[in-house]
């Protein structure tokens, strides 16, 4: 082989070379597009963590809630300001005392748990899935303005059922998401029903909520910023009940 033929050669293994590398790079590009995995699809049940215990209140029909409340009020009273209990009042709470018997309620037994029970139901409400911080994620809910301009919003809480925080008291902190949307958008209702999509962020927080009457402080625990929001045409379905405290 002549000097030129070699040097021709090495020429076109560098331009081959060049060509090679510049494919690899479009190649790999596109492969990270075609690897990326769609952001995970969340319902509310998702946002919430198991916390076990065992609720003897949740045994109870709402009659014998109701008859051990109407007890439990009247001997509160007995013990902090008996001068305020009427003889009407002790006939009710006693006669209540009495169907619960027969009912085989156990009186006693509960309001000696009732405040162990509170706090672990407090725990069970503030109970937030850590695994969820960072991962892009993608839920429906109710969009609740923190604030308007021009019946646009951009930031908002996203709840799970409409009148939550309003008409009704605020769902449990692992049931609430604070969003800040990347585009402010048009809303038709105070609880307006979307789609949203990001980077979820794990931790408590409080967002002020403005009111007819004033404002409220809401405890949250979960957010998502510069998040895509889209229009739910139906209307999510809430499927967690209310935080009993």
């Amino acid at each position: 082989m002549t000097r030129s033929q070699s040097s021709m050669f090495s020429a076109q293994g560098g331009v081959g070379g060049l060509l090679v590398c510049i494919l690899f790079l479009i190649v790999g590009d596109l492969s990270g597009v075609w690897a990326a995995e769609p952001p995970r699809e969340l319902g509310w049940q998702d946002l919430q963590v198991k916390v076990e215990f065992e609720d003897p209140f949740e045994a109870l029909t709402a009659d014998q809630l109701m008859k051990l409340s109407i007890y439990a009020r009247v001997i509160g009273m007995q013990e902090r300001a008996p001068e305020k209990v009427s003889e009407g009042m002790t006939k009710e709470a006693a006669d209540a005392a009495e169907w619960l018997k027969q009912e085989g309620v156990d009186i006693e037994g509960l309001l000696v748990r009732r405040e162990e029970i509170k706090q672990l139901r407090i725990k069970r409400a503030n109970a937030m899935d850590q695994g969820l911080h960072g991962t892009s994620i993608r839920m429906p809910g109710y969009a609740l303005a923190l604030e308007y301009e021009d019946k646009r919003v951009k930031e908002f809480l996203l709840v799970p059922w409409v009148g939550a925080c309003i008409h009704t008291p605020p769902p449990p902190p692992n049931q609430i998401v604070y969003v800040e949307a990347a585009e402010a958008f048009q809303v038709a209702s105070r609880f307006e029903p979307v789609w949203i999509e990001g980077t979820m962020e794990v931790g408590a927080a409080k967002k002020q909520l403005f009111l007819v009457d004033g404002t409220a402080d809401i405890d949250i625990g979960y957010s998502l910023t510069d998040a895509v929001v889209e229009p739910y045409r139906t209307g999510p379905k809430a499927v967690v009940r209310q935080a009993q405290h």
